[in-house]
């Protein structure tokens, strides 16, 4: 089908694939722009279905589309579902062995895959840039296209590649998506991406084609709850509401802590974070989006690419560093359209903690340049020395020895990376590898295995030649799939085969790498940049101010204020934000205050010590127990201590 496709095609294939009738939003647009050969810009608040906007057109046009998307997670979950709709799609990103990668990109060439989805480290690639040249491309797709721009809140240097993509398909269009940009990183990303019209029946380029959706959410309440006690806070908000939820949380350690605490207070929660082994992470996700679980207490780490719709209640403990990436965490809460709320918590110590970060972040230029230097002592490598060369970075050993903080060494390896002097990859995929530890003839004769173990057996011998020498790279996907068992099955199973000592199995883990991307410089001659320095965090310190004046206006509504932000005019406010809800008089009652404290005080009567978490049993509304709370223990009518309340 070429680029002259009617409504009806589109419209079509959207029923047959997908069973809708018709698209929504801006979708149409968007198809209708990337099909007659625009390069276009997406801005779609989550959940409103880019995902849509970049499949449906690949279908209808001849060729491969190009996908670059930072997130694997999303990359295979959207891979296996266009595979159960019978679509051809393929992923290429790190851990994937060379000959999988070959494979792939060939069938691009002889044109059996109609959607290609790459991280964004494959595009310099030599192997791929050449494959590319002999594909036939309908269009490249850019999601999260926020992370091309300087001044975005995720920058990603490795999108930078994208625009030497485009030299390599001249005749390609550009669809960048994105969910999270001012109007400044909107001008940024269009620049970044050369996006301009390449309409061939024109002679002169004109301006490219920009689509905004509105980024209102009008079934999404945002609350801003002021709580010195958030745990007690957030247990209050879980009882009364109902249906799934997630805590967003800064830190592992609190998103195991909280989760525990739930737990006691007898909810279903679970935690999630990057430490995890993987298919610990695969459980987890799994158990909550099928409702197993009903809560996940997490890090960013998770919730990028999660299509779960039914989420009634996002929680964020603290808050993050951007309105950026408060919009896109707490736009997980209610994707099928139904009442949802946003609750950001917050006290006075959130403030100098969110101040904190702004050093963390950009520590001192001299700082930085000491980093570097210790890294050179770290591999021993002299002045002049280091080019092109990769090590394995242990961060919590490189701060032991040198005396320095994580997270601090953290930010001046990114500034360092940004400066040309380093490649920091803080998650290299080190894939995992299997030797057998037994002859073939004694593994034969093997008696006592169960026939999943053997099939897993029979997978490792059929794919990979070798393991009885030496350890061998395996894709436990692939053999899991061979063995016709789950990815999580097949993993237990290997463990359970290396401690029989049959085999010797490591699993996949992530380990960050420091590469050299030009000779060791002498310190005093590391040159940063003020756009890579200043500039960067002059716009960092205005997200954070926009943050904290987020979290501690009191006079605005919530919804009107994210919209302005990133420059949508809203002439009405929400009607459900804690503000607008107090504009109502929505507010505690007398009465209803005067009932709280009495069924509180009826509680206590029997005057044993009572946990706090007893009092959510009374099923009061939250505020009006809070102020009931509050008004008993300043009045000393009870007592509060250790969380035991007392008469």
């Amino acid at each position: 089908m070429n680029h002259s496709s009617h409504r009806e095609d589109f419209r079509s294939i959207l029923k047959r694939y997908w069973g809708y009738d018709d698209f929504r939003g801006i979708q149409r647009e968007i198809i209708e722009s990337i099909c007659a050969g625009h390069d276009t810009l997406g801005l779609m608040p989550t959940g409103g279905g880019k995902s849509i906007t970049f499949q449906v057109p690949a279908l209808a046009m001849e060729g491969t589309c190009i996908v670059v998307t930072p997130l694997i997670a999303l990359m295979k979950d959207q891979v296996h579902h266009l595979h159960q709709l019978g679509i051809r799609a393929e992923a290429i990103y790190s851990g994937l062995q060379h000959q999988e990668i070959l494979r792939i990109l060939e069938n691009c060439i002889l044109g059996s895959v109609k959607l290609l989805y790459v991280s964004p480290e494959r595009l310099g690639s030599e192997l791929f840039q050449k494959k590319l040249m002999h594909m036939q491309i309908s269009f490249i797709t850019v999601d999260e296209a926020h992370c091309i721009s300087q001044w975005g809140y995720d920058f990603r240097p490795s999108y930078l590649e994208i625009a030497n993509i485009r030299l390599l398909c001249p005749s390609a269009p550009v669809l960048a998506l994105t969910a999270t940009a001012t109007p400044h990183v909107v001008d940024d990303i269009c620049k970044r991406l050369e996006i301009e019209d390449k309409t061939k029946d024109t002679k002169e380029k004109t301006s490219f084609n920009v689509f905004r959706m509105s980024f209102e959410r009008k079934n999404l309440a945002y609350l801003v709850r002021h709580a010195d006690d958030k745990h007690y806070e957030i247990i209050n908000t879980l009882q009364q509401a109902s249906g799934s939820a997630i805590i967003y949380v800064r830190s592992r350690r609190h998103a195991k802590e909280i989760s525990e605490y739930l737990c006691e207070a007898g909810l279903s929660a679970t935690f999630y974070h990057a430490g995890l082994e993987h298919t610990e992470k695969d459980q987890r996700q799994r158990d909550w989006q099928h409702d197993r679980t009903r809560i996940m207490v997490a890090t960013n780490a998770f919730g990028m690419g999660i299509d779960k719709p039914d989420v009634r209640t996002v929680i964020h403990y603290e808050c993050p560093d951007s309105l950026e990436a408060y919009f896109q965490e707490a736009g997980r809460a209610g994707r099928d359209g139904k009442p949802a709320q946003a609750i950001l918590l917050y006290n006075n110590s959130d403030n100098a903690k969110l101040q904190k970060r702004i050093a963390d972040t950009f520590p001192e230029k001299d700082y930085i340049r000491q980093v570097y230097e210790h890294l050179a002592f770290y591999y021993q490598i002299a002045t002049g020395d280091g080019y092109g060369v990769s090590h394995e970075f242990n961060i919590d050993e490189f701060c032991l020895r040198f005396r320095h903080f994580p997270i601090r060494v953290h930010s001046a390896l990114q500034i360092l990376q940004r400066a040309g002097y380093i490649d920091y990859d803080e998650e290299a995929d080190n894939q995992a590898r299997a030797r057998f530890l037994v002859s073939r003839e004694d593994l034969y004769r093997l008696e006592q295995v169960t026939p999943d173990e053997e099939r897993v057996i029979v997978a490792l011998l059929r794919n990979y030649g070798g393991l009885f020498a030496d350890y061998g790279y395996i894709d436990e996907s692939m053999v899991a799939q061979q063995a016709g068992i789950s990815q999580p099955q097949c993993y237990e199973i290997l463990k359970v085969l290396s401690q029989r000592q049959l085999i010797s199995f490591i699993p996949q883990k992530k380990v960050p790498y420091i590469r050299y991307m030009q000779r060791r410089e002498d310190k005093e001659h590391v040159i940063l940049p003020r756009s890579i320095y200043e500039e960067r965090r002059k716009q960092y310190e205005l997200r954070i101010k926009a943050m904290l004046q987020y979290a501690e206006t009191s006079h605005r509504c919530r919804s009107r204020m994210l919209l302005e932000y990133f420059g949508e005019k809203s002439a009405k406010n929400c009607g459900q934000c804690d503000f607008c809800l107090e504009e109502h008089g929505e507010t505690v009652t007398k009465k209803g205050q005067e009932n709280a404290r009495q069924q509180i005080l009826s509680l206590l009567a029997d005057r044993q010590r009572h946990h706090i978490t007893e009092l959510f049993r009374l099923q009061l509304p939250t505020d009006e127990l809070n102020a009931a709370l509050s008004y008993l223990v300043e009045e000393e009518k009870i007592k509060q201590e250790d969380g035991f309340l007392t008469l």
